[in-house]
């Protein structure tokens, strides 16, 4: 498989294996992360619903001394298990930054304005519904986000049809996409800063950088910084997760040009993310999902969905993030900048462009962060639910429509 576009090179076979194993976990994993979804959205609408807001609101109370964390269930799975989950991503952004898809300009171009413009537009759209609105404008980057998993998982439903160009770039374009959620959450999601703790999680910062300059290679330093870190973040005003995609950025990554079969051993990066990834892909995001999906639908009407935020954030996603994305690979074609990926063409990126509308998981984490008022909540998750469901539904029918059968490719 090579990549297509000015200065193309061919993928060594370790990479090759590397992409083959996270496809196969994203798709597996989107499938379980929307089973989990929706039995989330069952029992909430069910006589277990007492049961499951017991379950969210279980307190927790972690304590050393006189110093103590208490949460409730809820935001433990959100603060905690999700620093794991943006742990993940930074690994997965610093490898693709330094020897994958976004290593060089001819990667990374398309898949980096394409991303952005697919987050642009769609807050854009949000913001013409709701700009009178302060309380409700501070969701703007909800609708701004794609679930490489969920999105992964309805490509897999659709088999060997799917060329592996749309995998990679589908993937790649999500990658680039959490790195501008990142971005998005440290800069207008901070909240009460508390100098002392960020001169903490400063300090944790600067040990893991001295122990990456000392060519230190095992995890374990890193981890139990990274552990800090997360306390020092959590207490500190910024939002925790934060601390999950320093500590990626902070991990040694030991790239080789050559194809070792054991290469990976010799990375603590890859180590860690070949590690990572299984707990993230069926457990964290599926509880994620699970804790966040349940939405009574029972006192929800038609006018309620077609609310200004609701409705907002359903375009955004659904509208938004096709145009954005194909209008902006169309110019980079125009322009002459960029090739189509092999095996696609424009009706293959449209649909493509569909499937990066299931905001899923970052538009649902975003949402907790951005309204602390319950009825803008539920609207939130309304509008991403079904944004989500038509998105998936609209890009596979339109996939399986316009993409080659198997066995009729040329």
């Amino acid at each position: 498989m090579r990549q297509n576009g000015p200065g193309a090179r061919p993928l060594p076979r370790r990479a090759l294996r590397a992409l083959s194993e996270f496809f196969r976990l994203e798709a597996a994993g989107g499938i379980v992360l929307i089973a989990a979804a929706a039995l989330a959205l069952i029992v909430a609408n069910s006589p277990l619903r007492g049961l499951y807001e017991n379950f969210q609101q279980l307190p927790l109370d972690v304590r050393i001394g006189s110093f103590g964390i208490a949460k409730p269930l809820l935001l433990w799975i959100n603060d905690g298990l999700m620093a794991l989950f943006f742990l993940l991503v930074a690994l997965e952004i610093k490898r693709e930054t330094l020897s994958g898809q976004l290593a060089g300009r001819a990667q990374m171009l398309l898949p980096l304005v394409c991303a952005t413009a697919g987050v642009i537009v769609p807050a854009l759209l949000f913001t013409a519904f709701n700009h009178g609105d302060a309380p409700t404008m501070r969701g703007w980057a909800v609708p701004t986000a794609t679930d490489i998993a969920f999105a992964l998982g309805v490509l897999a439903l659709l088999g060997s049809r799917v060329p592996a160009a749309m995998k990679l770039l589908l993937s790649t374009i999500a990658v680039v996409d959490d790195l501008i959620a990142i971005l998005i959450i440290a800069l207008f999601y901070a909240h009460g800063l508390s100098l002392v703790a960020l001169a903490w999680a400063g300090a944790a910062l600067f040990a893991m950088w001295l122990l990456n300059r000392r060519g230190v290679t095992a995890l374990t330093p890193y981890l139990l910084l990274g552990v800090v870190l997360w306390v020092c973040v959590l207490k500190s005003g910024v939002h925790a997760t934060l601390a999950g995609v320093a500590t990626g950025l902070m991990i040694p990554h030991v790239d080789s040009s050559n194809d070792i079969p054991d290469e990976i051993e010799h990375s603590p990066l890859e180590r860690l993310e070949h590690a990572l990834h299984p707990w993230v892909a069926y457990a964290i995001l599926p509880l994620f999902a699970f804790a966040n999906a349940g939405l009574a639908l029972g006192g929800l009407g038609v006018d309620d969905m077609l609310s200004a935020l609701p409705l907002g954030i359903v375009l955004a996603l659904v509208l938004g993030k096709p145009i954005g994305i194909v209008g902006a690979a169309l110019l980079l074609k125009a322009f002459g900048w960029v090739r189509m990926p092999a095996g696609m063409d424009l009706r293959a990126l449209f649909g493509l462009g569909v499937l990066c509308g299931i905001g899923f998981t970052m538009s649902l984490f975003i949402a907790s962060l951005a309204y602390h008022d319950p009825l803008r909540y539920d609207e939130a998750v309304l509008g991403v639910l079904a944004a989500s469901v038509l998105a998936a539904l609209g890009g596979y029918a339109w996939l399986r429509v316009t993409l080659p059968a198997p066995g009729t490719q040329d």
